[in-house]
């Protein structure tokens, strides 16, 4: 039985390689991602490690800030002559650090990454940790005068002796670059412009006795930790004081973040391959099953028993995983590499020399790969197992069609039910939490009754979607239609594979297309203002833009915002963290907002807030409470609720309880936080277009800010959410490359099961265009099936997903019927394509060949 199982899968090994290609991708996005995520986060963690001090004494963490306030923490610098004084301490300096600001050019252009990194600015000063060295120029001494590290240098063509204007929150000044700094080890990504200590002390952080974090050195002899305890002792427990493996863990901890976004993406992609590979799989271990009944009746009939013929399937399935699992994992290696590269160019250098391929990655790749296998292929063997001997003579097909389809109906009634069940309460459902919980599960029981139950739409839908083809093709659209009903579970599993990727295409486009609209509605209905003045990223940005603003003429309202994290203490005992946002007492020029109970004038006013009714009613606040409010910086405060906002959007400020308040009680309990936005108005006399025009000139030497009308402001939300739907459209690219394989599997298969009936209809006058025509159609025609299934799911999943996020305040519903379109138009495309080889193959058999053949 092993001789005739290896001799069978080296007789059939065409016919597995495209199963083994799904294996292939699923093992490649499961290895790239770990070992790119490994990669980075060994990278930077040496970076850390050698870059970080024996200890770092910095401002104690307050919250944290989901949104930026813009407020830089700060420890007195003055404490460096308390610490030196410590026993054990053999060094100390002054850090100042200050990231996302923007430095400009002489044409006003941002010398900054354009991938999102931060430009830092800092002090300079040397030690043996320094992440760089300086190669060129000197150092930087007095107010004019600043380094620039090497990378950004090259890639905006900056020079020493280039004059560079640093956008700083105290006010804006001028340097002359003095000398280029180069990386020593591990480029971040980031933009780093170095300033002598004073400088960096009054110009980034307005006050010449402050620091963001000071560096100790410990003497010879003494451990990190109890240099720690020593200089916790000195300074008292007012501020966060780190070992070096603390704060280079703490730093790691910060980038895990966006090493997660990477590794989640990646496995996503791996999940679809998976999934989408299992169907290809199942049908391709079906369809050789079914062609080999006559080899294995006649095992059965030599002796084999049922156990023998379901391992030697199995073994095949085995060998499949193990060949396809170690060609994933050597392109997941490529993937990785080409990921490090790609990185590369926006900024981040990782040497392919240290990548890392930890035990874990070769585990993961191989039970990914055997795993998927073995279990795609266990129903199929079991149904090898079945064979009688009698099979042998009578060269029946194992396709046990009656009682399986029956089986089939009732197994996916329930799993229709249960999910249509579990959707309704997601739609009727007024908790988040449950909604999400109910929308997850009913996803899972439709998608796997709609697999389950595929069969049984074969006949009636192919009927109709084909119905056309006698008319337009005749004999041979008719046979291309019967030969797609000949038998539904191929037919069934084939499109399945093209239906799971439509399907998420589907529900998240709708979903996308439906949050577009909800947020171009509550624009309309809540933005008053003529223009926003705000930052691409949402980051904050110095008062001396706000002061701009002002000075423009024809400006005649200008209110500002402010962001302040914050944690509320709620009458019902829950403490949640959240983002308020505090407004000048003008708030209703440019915003309209309805009240349950109060108005504006009572929100903003000192030690007041506003809250969203329905956030209020769910917590037991009522009119009138005053609720204890801790900011993020330490700063405590009892605010009185002293109106309730009823907006479909939280107040239309999109953040967790709508809450707001004046801006004066924002300064008052967190001083030093910059504006997030400027919301404008022209003045009588002056028109939109010429406020506009004034508010950009005045503007051009501040990159980071845009000015925005409402149109814009709609693209700037329709861009955000088109993110997301890249990912989505690639993980559609990833799943249709799988399923062409799939169909062309199944062709190609189907095919060689049809050899002599090919060889008949050749001989009886069916011309190659003929034949090739009809594999084309019967290819299409699967194809489009799919797609519609795929669609018809997705549409009820993307309802699901908009009944969540009603419950959030996006209410409004639309259906991108563009895409809808689309995907209809490309699904038989998608046929089309995937028939070509194996028309052609078939256009090519030797007539007599194909009518001896057995």
């Amino acid at each position: 039985m092993l001789k005739a199982t290896l001799r069978s899968f080296l007789a059939h090994k065409g016919r597995l390689l495209l199963s083994a290609l799904a294996v292939i991708l699923s093992v490649a996005f499961v290895a790239g991602s770990l070992i790119f995520s490994d990669t980075v986060a060994r990278t930077f963690d040496r970076l850390f490690a050698s870059t970080s001090a024996d200890v770092t004494v910095n401002p104690t963490k307050g919250l944290d800030e989901r949104v930026s306030s813009g407020v830089t923490r700060t420890v007195p610098a003055s404490l460096t002559a308390r610490i030196a004084g410590v026993d054990g301490v053999a060094g100390t300096h002054v850090d100042v650090a200050v990231e996302n600001i923007t430095v400009v050019d002489r044409s006003n252009d941002s010398v900054g990454p354009t991938t999102g990194a931060p430009t830092i600015a800092t002090n300079w000063y040397v030690t043996e940790r320094s992440p760089v060295k300086l190669t060129s120029g000197h150092a930087p001494h007095g107010p004019g005068e600043a380094l620039l590290d090497k990378d950004t240098a090259d890639k905006k063509h900056v020079r020493i002796g280039d004059p560079l204007t640093v956008l700083a929150q105290p006010g804006s000044f001028k340097v002359e670059v003095v000398g280029i700094a180069t990386f020593t080890t591990t480029n971040p990504g980031a933009a780093l412009v170095f300033l002598d200590t004073p400088t960096a002390q009054t110009r980034l952080l307005g006050k010449p006795d402050a620091a963001t974090a000071i560096s100790v050195d410990a003497a010879a002899g003494v451990s990190d930790e109890e240099l720690k305890q020593r200089v916790t002792a000195a300074v008292g427990g007012s501020y966060e004081i780190k070992t070096a493996a603390q704060q280079a863990k703490s730093a790691a901890d910060e980038l895990g973040g966006f090493l997660d976004v990477i590794k989640y993406v990646m496995l996503g992609f791996a999940g679809v391959a998976t999934l989408v590979g299992i169907f290809l799989i199942v049908n391709t271990f079906s369809m050789l099953i079914a062609q080999r009944t006559r080899e294995l009746g006649l095992l059965r009939a030599l002796g084999a028993d049922r156990r023998q013929v379901r391992r030697s399937v199995l073994l095949e399935a085995l060998l499949l995983g193990l060949v396809g699992s170690t060609l994933g994992l050597g392109a997941g290696i490529g993937l990785a590499a080409g990921l490090m590269a790609l990185m590369g160019t926006f900024g981040m250098k990782l040497s392919t020399a240290e990548m890392v391929i930890g035990w874990g990655t070769p585990v993961a790749a191989y039970a990914v790969g055997v795993g998927v296998t073995f279990v795609a292929a266990y129903l199929p063997a079991r149904r090898a197992a079945r064979v009688s001997p009698m099979a042998a003579l009578a060269d029946a097909e194992v396709s046990g069609i009656g009682r399986p389809l029956k089986v089939r109906a009732v197994v996916g009634t329930v799993l229709t039910v249960a999910g249509a069940a579990a959707l309704t309460g997601c739609a009727t459902s007024t908790k988040t939490a449950t909604s999400s919980s109910l929308l997850g599960l009913g996803v899972v029981l439709t998608l796997i009754a709609t697999v389950v139950a595929g069969p049984l739409l074969v006949r009636p839908v192919i009927r109709v979607l084909g119905a056309a083809f006698p008319r337009l093709y005749g004999p041979v659209g008719r046979m291309s239609q019967r030969n797609a009903l000949r038998n539904p579970r191929r037919t069934g599993a084939t499109a399945s594979a093209l239906m799971v990727g439509i399907a998420l295409v589907a529900g998240l486009s709708v979903a996308s297309a439906s949050m577009t609209k909800s947020f171009d509605q509550q624009i309309d209905k809540t933005l008053g203002a003529d223009f926003v003045v705000q930052n691409g990223n949402f980051q904050p940005f110095p008062q001396e833009i706000t002061d701009k603003v002002r000075a423009v003429k024809g400006t005649e309202t200008v209110v500002r915002q402010r962001f302040a994290p914050l944690r509320l203490t709620l009458p019902d005992g829950r403490t949640p963290e959240t983002t308020a946002s505090g407004y000048d007492p003008q708030l209703d020029d440019v915003a309209h907002i309805t009240y349950a109970a109060g108005g504006s004038a009572e929100a903003l006013a000192p030690g007041n807030l506003a809250m969203d009714r329905d956030y209020a009613r769910d917590h037991r606040v009522r009119l009138g409470d005053t609720l204890p409010v801790t900011f993020s910086t330490g700063g405590r405060a009892r605010l009185r609720v002293a109106a309730l906002t009823d907006m479909d959007t939280s107040g239309g400020f999109g953040v967790e309880g709508g809450v707001f308040m004046g801006l004066a009680t924002v300064e008052r309990y967190l001083p030093g936080g910059q504006d997030a936005a400027v919301y404008v108005n022209a003045g009588g006399g002056t028109s939109a277009d010429e406020l506009r025009a004034s508010l950009e000139k005045a503007l051009d030497p501040y990159p980071q800010v845009q000015v925005r009308n409402q149109a814009d402001y709609k693209k700037l939300i329709r861009d955000q959410i088109a993110v997301m739907l890249y990912l989505v459209y690639a993980l559609l690219g990833l799943a249709i490359v799988i399923a062409v394989l799939g169909v062309v599997n199944t062709l190609a298969l189907s095919v060689v099961e049809r050899t002599r009936e090919i060889g008949l209809l050749r001989a009886i006058g069916l011309t190659r265009v003929q034949l090739r025509r009809m594999i084309r159609l019967e290819s299409v025609v699967i194809a489009v099936f799919g797609a519609l299934l795929g669609l018809v799911l997705g549409m009820v999943w993307g309802v699901g997903i908009q009944q969540v996020l009603a419950l959030q305040g996006l209410k409004a519903f639309a259906v991108p019927w563009s895409t809808v379109i689309a995907v209809a138009v490309g699904a038989a495309a998608v046929g089309l394509v995937a028939a070509l080889l194996p028309a052609l193959r078939a256009s090519r058999m030797n007539v007599l060949a194909a009518i001896a053949h057995e």
